[in-house]
């Protein structure tokens, strides 16, 4: 649905993106990561034909940017950063005016705005000032406005920058129910986001492509990968050390501070990432060590992203 063969843009003498290359399958949610800066949002404005590139190309649904920026605009529902929109408009009369744009008339205008309006909850402010809606449903209504013309690819740039996380969660409810219809690229720098609604990631930093996979691939890079993070009761924490150390499938040990005072809380590191769980479970019920919590941790993506961007 999306494909993207090294694209390039310089302003000037400062190189914005560098030779970025990724595709965008159908039905797929592809979480586009960077510090700000990275070249994230100037990406999205050549995939949405804003911007020209530099160099390189890409397609949307077999359609050039370069050659049928038209058709591209046709196949898109785009919404920008910090949801720009018309303040003095009620939110029904901005809606049929972007309808008009994109060339709807007469009954299939209305039922399109009606269909928009149901899927992103704006029944109760359809007659409100855009000017007077808080955060959330100004982000709801610039969405609303994206998927007017039903497109089968959406690119969201930071879709839930600066929501609260009640709104946070409902955003992206929708995008979830919306990726079973339709292919997605979104740009986020909240990492949350990324686990929490992409079905694949490309982190991108000073413009070029440094990590790409699964969230779940991303994390198996993280040194946290498989770690098992143990609180025991009324433990001696050096005895406790001491038999942890001693395990051959544990690697390291680091103990963790806890508040409470009658608990002792430990992460235990595997060798090369390897799964520890069952074995160090086994050993704790062999030894009576009465498990008051016990977490495996998938691996931090966070600690991934610092270290790709850094």
């Amino acid at each position: 649905m999306i494909s993207v063969q090294a694209l390039s843009k310089n302003f000037n003498n400062i190189q914005a993106v560098d030779q970025v290359s990724f595709e965008v399958k159908p039905g797929e949610v592809l979480g586009f990561l960077g510090p700000n800066g990275a070249g994230k949002s100037t990406t999205m404005k050549m995939l949405t034909c804003f911007i020209p590139p530099t160099s390189g190309t890409a397609e949307v649904c077999g359609y050039s940017i370069l050659e049928n920026p038209l058709q591209v605009r046709e196949q898109i529902g785009y919404l920008p950063e910090s949801a720009p929109s018309y303040d003095e408009m009620l939110v029904i009369e901005f809606l049929n005016f972007v309808a008009e744009v994109r060339g709807f008339r007469g009954k299939e205008l209305k039922k399109r705005v009606s269909i928009v309006i149901e899927m992103t909850s704006l029944g109760d402010v359809k007659n409100q000032m855009i000017d007077t809606l808080s955060k959330g449903f100004r982000q709801r209504t610039c969405l609303a406005q994206a998927l007017i013309h039903d497109p089968p690819v959406l690119i969201l740039d930071e879709p839930t920058d600066g929501l609260d996380p009640n709104q946070k969660h409902e955003v992206r409810s929708l995008i979830q129910n919306m990726s079973e219809e339709r292919t997605i690229l979104i740009s986020t720098h909240i990492l949350e986001e990324v686990d929490a609604v992409c079905s694949r990631a490309i982190i991108i930093s000073d413009g070029k492509v440094v990590g790409y996979g699964t969230p779940d691939e991303l994390m198996a890079q993280s040194m946290y990968r498989n770690s098992v993070t143990v609180s025991v009761n009324g433990a001696d924490p050096a005895k406790l050390l001491e038999k942890f150390n001693k395990l051959d499938f544990v690697y390291s040990v680091e103990r963790i501070a806890n508040k409470r005072d009658d608990m002792v809380t430990m992460r235990l590191f595997p060798e090369n990432k390897e799964s520890i769980a069952l074995k160090l479970e086994e050993y704790l019920f062999s030894q009576k060590i009465a498990i008051e919590q016990f977490n495996v941790n998938r691996g931090r993506l966070d600690e991934v992203f610092r270290e790709l961007t850094n």
